[in-house]
């Protein structure tokens, strides 16, 4: 998992609070607030022009900043404006722990805090959970909060739209944009496939998303949307990348296919999909795991 109390937290003692190194970030495909990726050089050609056109569409709208993670106030086609508004992030972002293999947190109370950031990446507020409505490690890396505000609440008070979940299974090619609301960066990159089973210490995840080597994502990112460029829906929630070229372990995770094959990908990350989410949740944006389609964990 991308551990932000690893990664993120060190760059903070060294450089002061809120302040992500700016040459090491970019050099690892990040992009600053205002900018999409590292410094161009001169030469640019056509076809990275256009992709970092097409990536500065996507800003910060609707991202959040967690304590410890990144995330995103999210809400499905069927959502209404007097709905309480969700937060989207990592079941390994959950303030009570990681949950154990097989474990998943219901309904749980919570007046964990997010920091609300406009388009350009600026804090314009604080948002509060009333409970844990989901979250799990198991089959994926998920969790989501419901707010004590609706949608329609915090579009009055803050000018912010919640970002859609999309409700189709990604596809391999698509251009995505991940996006830290704890950093306030951005990573553009390519779906450069899937994967049957991504084993990662006690934790094993389905189908997972890939990311093309573009996406450097860093301690801090855990809980990051991924959003479709062409779409601007959330396809993905980014969790994860083989730190050290370690088989299987923590900050390690490997790709285990259908015939129990492994393969290590040092420095590549990854992410979990979400397009299952909506068809567990129903009127009011409550979350009910027995719906037709719904294919998430039960505790």
């Amino acid at each position: 998992m991308k551990k932000p109390l690893v990664g993120a937290l060190f760059a903070v003692l060294l450089l002061g609070a809120g302040i992500a190194p700016a040459t090491a970030a970019t050099s690892r495909g990040a992009a600053p607030v205002g900018t999409v990726g590292a410094a161009a050089p001169a030469d640019r050609t056509a076809v990275g022009a256009e992709k970092q056109i097409r990536a500065q569409a996507i800003g910060f709208a609707g991202t959040v900043a967690l304590s410890n993670c990144s995330g995103s106030v999210v809400r499905t086609p069927a959502s209404q404006p007097g709905d309480p508004a969700l937060v989207l992030s990592n079941g390994h972002c959950l303030e009570t722990g990681f949950p154990a293999p097989g474990q998943v947190v219901f309904n749980r109370s919570s007046s964990r805090s997010f920091t609300l950031l406009n388009a350009s990446g600026s804090g314009i507020g604080t948002v509060r959970a009333s409970k844990i409505a989901y979250g799990t490690m198991t089959d994926t890396d998920v969790s989501v909060y419901q707010l004590t505000s609706t949608y329609a609440q915090i579009e009055s008070r803050y000018g912010v739209k919640a970002l859609e979940l999309s409700t189709a299974h990604p596809v391999a090619g698509t251009a995505i944009t991940v996006v830290s609301g704890y950093w306030k960066r951005t990573y553009s990159c390519n779906v450069d496939g899937f994967v049957y089973r991504l084993k990662e210490g006690e934790w094993t995840w389905k189908d997972s998303l890939r990311y093309t080597s573009g996406c450097r994502t860093i301690g801090g990112t855990s809980g990051s949307p991924v959003v479709d460029d062409a779409t601007g829906k959330v396809v993905a929630v980014n969790n994860t990348g083989n730190e050290d070229g370690q088989r299987c372990t923590d900050n390690n995770p490997c790709e285990v296919d259908e015939n129990g094959q492994v393969t290590v990908r040092q420095g590549i990350n990854y992410a979990q999909e979400t397009y299952g989410i909506a068809a567990c949740i129903g009127t009011g944006n409550v979350f009910d795991l027995n719906r037709a389609g719904c294919a998430l964990p039960k505790p």
